[in-house]
């Protein structure tokens, strides 16, 4: 009982202080040696953003393994927008042709949108549902291109405006996390929970019911991410290895991924968050979350 006591003290403190950094969050921990776990508003349905792109990849590198797609097959990306600021393909001058494992790559490791929907073209959105159902991991749907990431009022909005963007997405949202922003509306987006995000990152870890090639690709791929501002600084250190995506747009901060202990131990670690801050740019928002997670994480390891 003292346990439990002190666990709900832990998390009623992280509300509080995600709270004090105009947050609200998702957070879960998962020891997967010992299957321990903590967990705060882990079951609450969420836009996925760019975490969309790991069942996508799941859905890709399993029908490489089986035969149905061929992974050095070259896949004719088109030239990008000019004014695209997302990293990867999409900034290209230029129709490019790449294969489908540095696709996944590329879609991983740099959160790269054309990559992403390359893949999409070759894999469509029921075919990813139908694999996640195989897998028993839900709730989790991906139902639109990744380009609509980048095609949000604060992507049509002159930069000085862009606080106006923030402002709808915060106070666009209904109680049934319906929204006007199509890509923060719960019914109309990609969507995931904490719980089903770390239910797919067990999966690969453990190699539950997949290829054994398709969970050692998505583990580099995910080992080798390159956008480690957010939980990296808080859950890496030279005796544990963070293996992650992100996920970012308008309002919504995520990342989900696994801490690789030197002594073993693996423990999963995902945060879904929401800000009430109408700012792009959010450093604290960014501590607060990164510490929260180390504390989810601490409370199982």
């Amino acid at each position: 009982m003292a346990e439990r006591t002190g666990r709900s003290g832990v998390l009623a403190r992280l509300r509080d202080d995600l709270a004090d950094a105009g947050l609200r969050a998702g957070l879960l921990a998962r020891d997967l040696r010992s299957g321990r776990e903590a967990d705060l508003d882990a079951d609450v349905l969420t836009p996925a953003a760019s975490l969309a792109k790991l069942p996508l990849t799941l859905a890709v590198c399993t029908r490489v393994a089986d035969g149905r797609l061929d992974g050095a097959m070259p896949v004719e990306v088109p030239a990008g927008d000019p004014g695209e600021v997302t990293p990867g393909l999409g900034r290209f001058r230029h129709p490019a042709r790449v294969a489908v494992d540095d696709l996944v790559g590329m879609a991983l490791t740099v959160s790269d949108n054309a990559a992403a929907d390359a893949l999409l073209r070759l894999v469509p959105p029921e075919e990813v549902s139908s694999d996640l159902a195989d897998l028993g991991i839900t709730p989790m749907v991906v139902r639109h291109p990744f380009a609509d990431l980048s095609d949000t009022p604060l992507d049509r909005l002159p930069v000085h405006e862009g606080h106006l963007a923030h402002t709808l997405a915060i106070r666009g949202s209904t109680p049934a996390r319906g929204h006007p922003v199509r890509q923060l509306d719960v019914a109309r987006t990609n969507v995931l929970t904490a719980r089903s995000a770390a239910d797919l990152l067990e999966v690969v870890w453990t190699g539950r019911g997949l290829h054994p090639l398709v969970a050692e690709r998505l583990r580099e791929h995910l080992r080798g991410n390159v956008i480690r501002h957010r939980l990296a600084p808080d859950l890496s250190s030279d005796d544990a290895r963070w293996a992650s995506k992100t996920g970012t747009l308008l309002n919504l901060r995520h990342e989900a991924g696994v801490v690789e202990h030197a002594d073993g131990a693996r423990v999963v670690v995902v945060a879904l968050s929401t800000s009430s801050v109408p700012a792009s740019v959010q450093p604290a928002a960014e501590a607060a979350l990164g510490a929260a997670a180390r504390a989810v994480h601490d409370l199982v390891r």
